[in-house]
């Protein structure tokens, strides 16, 4: 897509008021939660952010060593691996169990790991069938749109769009109630829970001493994907290997309050084998695809990997100020938001999605918040360089072609001003000067319109080049 495409697709969503209200809406609640909870509940978060910190990167420093063992524990449990090196082998040992299996159909658990490998579509072209069981996936599948949010996948969305969504997809009656929406999504789903033999998970924690795999959940459809069907695929990011229950717990701790403000999910899935003989329930065949997609790649960067520690809370969305005015679909990226913009130029290229670094104001909200303290917005800013070509460029599909001229010669301008006391000074003063004449124009005047499209016209005191100069003195003095 061109880089005017880009921004179309972020004008419409600022234009999409009722996107902005529905966002805004939930992101206060997760933030105001999640404040609440830290200072009514945790005597030293931040020492517990630093254990996490010092425990993904201990953990990704062995991480080959360590996904050795989990494959050996994992194995001997009963477990069956595979290595899936990129989205179409992941997707391809998916289709290849289905059609072994005589499966037609397979009920998903939310997964990233999915729709980063874009599974749903590949299995739809090969005529099978996938199901979201998770709610909020459930309500973008029946409009078919992919998750505006890591965690929260149809917070766009209020509870009387949903209704709407319920009555012309399912044939249900008009509701608007959570209760009712609830209840819907229910017993449409139940039917499929009768029938299903083949379900499918992500992974949160993947445990190399036990070899094996945890998975937290709000609804209990992750426990029914998981524990009812006969067959069992969990797709599992290497980055989610750890070495052990001690460590997940930690991790488990800080992701939690993080994500939704709450102490703990309502479902903890720990599962250790498939079902063994005299056992009642549980999956007779449990399959682990451990991905890669690029992640021994970021890996071998001494300054990138840092984002593999990232454990999909979400959070740095939630308090992102760019976010929360657009949504995840303007990012056109799996991985929206702050997160998203540091993995996803990794991931798939900065050729296809260097757009992304341009959605930060780096105001350094995501580093502050991040549980395991990924710098996020240094990040950012080390992309926008490699973005054009004067970073490292060892990043996949980076040729430094993605350079603005525009932007180019407006900064080099810039700079040219800023390191010249006296040029300063005087631009200063010139814009203090025609700022009230240019106001009633701005809408007109390149540069500016783009600027008053969504902020106030920024006011400029007559004073404001002595105001400069009096504090220049000071430090001169």
């Amino acid at each position: 897509m061109s880089y005017q495409g880009h921004h179309d697709i972020v004008n419409t969503k600022l234009s999409d008021k009722q996107l902005r209200v529905n966002l805004k809406n939930v992101m206060d609640t997760l933030k105001t939660n999640r404040k609440n909870l830290i200072a009514s509940r945790y005597t030293d978060w931040e020492e517990l952010r630093e254990k996490g910190k010092a425990l993904k990167q201990k953990t990704l420093s062995r991480l080959d060593v360590l996904l050795e063992r989990f494959e050996q524990n994992a194995s001997k449990n009963g477990f069956i691996i595979h290595w899936a090196s990129d989205s179409k082998e992941a997707n391809e040992i998916i289709y290849s169990l289905m059609k072994e299996k005589g499966v037609t159909k397979i009920l998903k658990g939310k997964s990233m790991a999915s729709e980063e490998t874009h599974l749903n579509a590949f299995l739809k072209q090969k005529g099978l069938d996938p199901i979201e069981t998770d709610l909020g996936e459930l309500i973008i599948q029946l409009i078919d749109e992919p998750p505006v949010h890591i965690v929260a996948p149809a917070i766009h969305k209020n509870r009387y769009q949903i209704g709407e969504i319920f009555a012309q997809k399912l044939g249900a009656n008009l509701e608007s109630e959570p209760e009712k929406l609830n209840e819907i999504a229910r017993v449409h789903l139940r039917k499929e829970f009768q029938e299903f033999k083949m379900g499918l998970s992500g992974v949160n924690f993947a445990i190399a001493d036990e070899g094996a795999i945890w998975l937290i959940e709000n609804e209990g459809n992750g426990r029914m994907s998981t524990t009812a069907s006969d067959i069992h695929i969990a797709i599992c990011g290497i980055e989610k290997i750890v070495e052990s229950f001690e460590d997940a717990s930690i991790l488990d701790a800080l992701l939690v309050p993080s994500a939704t403000g709450a102490a703990i999910t309502c479902y903890n899935n720990i599962i250790t084998s498939p079902r063994k003989e005299g056992e009642l329930d549980g999956p007779k065949e449990v399959h682990i695809i451990l991905l890669d997609n690029n992640r021994s790649t970021i890996l071998k960067d001494s300054h990138f990997y840092k984002s593999l520690s990232c454990i999909r809370c979400g959070t740095c969305l939630n308090h992102c100020p760019v976010y929360d005015k657009i949504g995840g679909h303007a990012y056109l990226s799996t991985y929206p938001g702050p997160i998203g913009e540091v993995i996803s130029p990794q991931l798939f290229g900065m050729k296809n999605y260097g757009h992304m670094v341009n959605l930060c104001s780096l105001c350094g909200r995501c580093s502050e918040v991040c549980p395991v303290k990924i710098p996020l917005a240094e990040l950012i800013r080390d992309l926008r360089s490699e973005k054009v070509g004067q970073g490292r460029k060892n990043l996949k599909n980076n040729d430094g072609s993605l350079k603005d001229r525009q932007e180019q010669f407006g900064m080099t301008k810039f700079a040219n001003l800023a390191s010249n006391g006296s040029s300063w000074r005087r631009m200063l003063s010139l814009a203090a000067f025609f700022a009230p004449l240019a106001k009633p124009f701005a809408s007109f005047i390149p540069g500016l319109k783009n600027w008053v499209a969504y902020r106030a016209f920024p006011e400029l005191s007559g004073n404001l080049h002595k105001k400069v100069s009096k504090m220049q003195g000071v430090i001169y003095e």
